[in-house]
């Protein structure tokens, strides 16, 4: 199987790797903007060769890993350029704007489109992890316009993975992950923005921040170059969660001010329900397939 992985950072790195680890006769071609990631990707062994768009008329799968902006002009020169038998998947936050961009496109039925929940804060071909999506969730939108014998191909090498997967509507998906994923970027963005802003000393910082805060800001250490254009085409559904998170924050400082400790008390154990959900979701199963769309 010929598998062009184009963006060699986190995702499509490691994409790359579990592909080798999985399947047998796999040849994985690099494409990548940055010359410099094209060759870590080799010294790596994530990629076996380099490659280039006009290339892609060999390609058994195209894996598309690059920031949302790009994609949306990117995904449809891929297109452009596969063969008909030629499954194309992309691993995009956010789905709505890039679906109905290609949604005219005499090859739509060539197009996966996937986003694969997995990840950390860490970018390049480095950032590369061995076992990234081992029971993720892959959450696949508008299958029905993907041609029946290229899902299956593409739900064979995310079985082999290990992803789990789930079917949504674009627009769910936008909204859904606007609570669950942006949202909890930009408070750990606006979190280091704070304390950076307060506590000028930095040694005051390292010295006396505990693991609670390290765990909360975190994902403060993204990528801006990936994040910034998540929130762009995100944003109806982003400002949204950021009202409702605001409110939420106002009301809790309003408890304070009230010496309300009671109701304070009540809020974060009510909160704490969170903590059974996250551990139903962070046990291992089989790979399975949710068909629901809410």
């Amino acid at each position: 199987m010929k598998v062009f992985v184009i963006g060699l950072g986190l995702i499509g790195g490691s994409f790359a790797l579990d592909l080798k680890a999985s399947l047998k006769n796999v040849k994985i071609f690099g494409i990548d903007e940055r010359e410099d990631h094209l060759e870590q990707a080799l010294e790596l062994g994530l990629i076996d060769t380099k490659a280039e768009l006009n290339d892609l008329n060999i390609a058994d799968l195209v894996f598309l890993a690059i920031p949302v902006d790009v994609s949306l002009n990117v995904l449809p020169k891929i297109l452009d350029l596969v063969n008909d038998n030629c499954v194309v998947i992309d691993a995009g936050s956010t789905k709505e704007h890039l679906c109905k961009t290609v949604s005219s496109h005499s090859k739509r039925r060539n197009y996966l489109a996937g986003h694969p929940i997995a990840g950390t804060e860490f970018s390049g071909p480095k950032a590369a992890i061995h076992g990234l999506f081992r029971n993720k969730t892959n959450i696949i939108c508008e299958v029905e316009k993907t041609a029946f014998k290229l899902q299956e191909r593409a739900l064979e090498i995310f079985q082999a993975i290990g992803m789990r997967i789930r079917y949504m509507d674009p627009a769910s998906h936008d909204r859904h992950i606007a609570y669950v994923s942006h949202l909890s970027h930009i408070s750990s963005f606006m979190l280091g923005k704070t304390v950076l802003e307060k506590e000028k000393n930095e040694r005051d910082i390292f010295d006396l921040a505990g693991s609670g805060f390290a765990s909360t800001v975190r994902l403060a250490k993204s990528s801006p170059a990936m994040w910034t254009p998540i929130f762009n085409q995100n944003k109806k559904n982003v400002m949204e969660t950021l009202d409702e998170y605001i409110s939420n924050l106002k009301h809790f400082r309003r408890l304070m001010e009230e010496d309300n400790f009671e109701e304070v008390f009540s809020e974060m154990e009510r909160t704490n329900h969170i903590r059974e959900v996250l551990n139903g979701l962070n046990k291992n199963e089989e790979f399975k397939i949710v068909e629901n769309g809410k």
